[in-house]
């Protein structure tokens, strides 16, 4: 059967000086660690609110200045989208003016109204003979 056996907890025996070398080595580590971070002043405190307060301003006139290039490339879209409108209306326009002058122009119209001014069609038509004489022509 197991014996229970006491395990002795004996501290060991030091001495005096050691809590005034770990209260040292404490002090110097809290030195160092508090090296690492700025102090931070009164004066340097408001710096940073000063630098904070700046870059909140220049943020937000950056975001109205592109909200204003926003609204302009939109305003350019609409008047974009009107002209385009209005020139297919010149489009139908000048389509429906062609029209009407096609039909003017067509043959029956012409030989109508030139009866109605009392014009008589030629009863014995000249046609030009634009070709060149076998012979030449001779100038002076």
């Amino acid at each position: 059967m197991a014996t229970a056996r006491k395990v002795s907890t004996a501290r060991p025996v030091t001495k005096k000086s050691a809590p005034k070398a770990k209260k040292q080595v404490s002090e110097r580590t809290a030195e160092i660690i508090s090296g690492l971070f700025p102090e931070i002043s009164s004066g340097a405190r408001a710096t940073h609110k000063y630098f904070a307060t700046f870059l909140t301003v220049v943020s937000a006139a950056g975001f109205l200045v592109l909200l204003g290039v926003n609204t302009l490339l939109a305003q350019d879209a609409f008047t974009l989208s009107n002209l385009k409108t209005e020139a297919k209306a010149v489009a139908d326009q000048r389509d429906a003016v062609n029209r009407q002058i096609d039909s003017y122009a067509a043959p029956e119209k012409l030989a109508a109204a030139a009866a109605a001014l009392g014009m008589r069609p030629s009863e014995t038509p000249v046609f030009l003979d634009l070709t060149t004489p076998e012979g030449g022509v001779a100038n002076g």
